[in-house]
């Protein structure tokens, strides 16, 4: 039986151990944030904190933005924001565009002189704004083993862009972002993305997954991971489900900002498509990149549906609605903005959703990319009508770089998609239904 001075000493040391670890969390090997999908925008975002005292900001996902930024109003002022100034080695590392002041306002965050400006894009807008680069601290970002949240860690000098609402009299800055976000969380692939600042500061891989979920519905959550596996999907790691294929990096700036530099999107080598099995004919060169940086497959979370060349996507609906045919699946009056519709009631169900042909994406090194219909399919607002989730890109650039395929996020929903800027490659799942998995589990954060 343990004495009273061995008690108090167990106690005590327990008590030290506690402070130590709360001063000293351990060193993290990846982070996890939740990821939402909004029900109307079928946009997906996350949320963090941000600055002294931390405020929470709710930021729209996208793979193409190059960097965080977020609005910082008359109610934001951190104690602990630094702007970033003009001219330094961080302006040059961030592409500052310029030095800015601020003016007609009081110096406040995100509205001071003689600071790195950078232009900060709204997706959902299609419009630019001038932003304040600045440090600041971002707090509450969650550590994981893959299966649950070891730890809270606070991540100092943190850069991101700090949006100051009428600085320039520019209004309505989140115009066309899911109702109460802030701003964006850019994944591209840059020096001051959050993948690549939290691997620098951190020494973690410098990779990420996203898992989409296909709901809204509350607390049912999807995960953005940095810094690698595990990937826990009771009762799976879905890391092992994972095949790969190389990263392509587009030469010429696709956008949304284009300079001098190859493209921070991330782009795929697709070989061909088939449907059943079948490959579909059309133009295989469109899959190509060509010298100015037209063509190529890239994936976005920008458009919630795969958008294709009409000269890819007139044979990918033909032979889409000729199987179903063959499956006697009824097609039914389109509905727009999709060309093939079909009667619900003549569609079985499977594992993957609803039972109809798979589509194929042939990748380099020969893996395939498997769309079932949980992600092929899309119900619409005409009762019992599901339609095929892509659309028709058009013949002729709508911007001065036109890519042929844009694998949107409906495509990738309950895939667990793993993103590799070191070794340079794509590592997929297909649909994680196939394992009674999901993205779109129950987690509380």
């Amino acid at each position: 039986m343990a004495t009273s001075s061995n008690l108090h000493f167990f106690l005590l040391l327990l008590s030290l151990l506690s402070f130590s670890f709360a001063l000293n969390p351990p060193k993290p090997n990846a982070f996890i944030l939740p990821i939402e999908k909004d029900p109307s925008t079928y946009q997906y975002s996350t949320s963090i904190h941000m600055g002294t005292p931390p405020v929470k900001l709710d930021l729209v996902i996208d793979l193409s933005d190059r960097f965080l930024w977020y609005e910082c109003g008359n109610d934001y002022n951190s104690s602990t924001y630094t702007p970033v100034r003009c001219g330094t080695k961080k302006c040059k590392t961030a592409k500052g565009t310029g030095c800015i002041n601020c003016t007609k306002h009081p110096l406040k965050t995100g509205c001071t002189n003689s600071t790195c400006g950078i232009d900060a894009f709204n997706p959902a807008a299609g419009f630019f704004v001038s932003a304040d680069i600045g440090e600041d601290i971002l707090s509450s970002i969650s550590s994981t083993n893959g299966a649950r949240t070891l730890s809270n860690i606070n991540v100092p000098n943190f850069i991101s862009a700090c949006v100051y609402p009428d600085k320039f009299g520019v209004e309505d800055l989140l115009q066309g972002l899911s109702k109460g976000k802030k701003g964006v969380l850019g994944l591209a692939r840059t020096a001051i993305s959050l993948p690549t600042q939290l691997a620098a500061k951190y020494n973690i891989a410098r990779k990420f997954a996203l898992c989409l979920p296909s709901t809204s519905k509350q607390n049912r959550l999807g995960d953005l991971f940095i810094g690698g596996g595990p990937y826990y999907y009771p009762p799976h790691d879905a890391s092992k489900f994972l095949s790969y294929t190389p990263l392509v990096v587009n030469p010429s700036s696709t956008g949304p900002i284009f300079d001098n530099d190859p493209s921070s999107e991330y782009f795929i080598d697709l070989k061909s498509i088939k449907v059943d099995g079948k490959i579909v004919n059309f133009n295989t060169s469109l899959l190509s990149i060509v010298k100015r940086g037209d063509g190529g497959t890239k994936l976005t979370t920008e458009i919630p549906y795969t958008k294709l060349h009409t000269n890819i996507y007139k044979p990918l609906i033909n032979d889409f609605v000729n199987k179903a045919a063959a499956r006697k699946i009824k097609r039914v009056k389109a509905v727009a903005p999709f060309e093939a519709c079909f009667d619900s009631k003549t569609i079985g169900k499977s594992i993957t959703g609803p039972a109809v042909p798979t589509i194929d994406l042939v990748l380099n090194g020969g893996v395939e990319w498997k769309i079932y219909g949980s992600n092929s399919l899309v119900k619409v607002a005409k009762k019992n009508v599901l339609c095929l989730a892509f659309v028709d890109g058009g013949l002729e650039p709508t911007s001065p770089i036109a890519t042929s395929i844009v694998i949107g996020a409906h495509q990738m929903e309950n895939n667990l998609l793993e993103l590799d800027l070191v070794s340079n490659k794509l590592g997929f799942t297909s649909s994680l239904l196939l394992h009674n998995a999901s993205c779109s589990h129950f987690r509380v954060f």
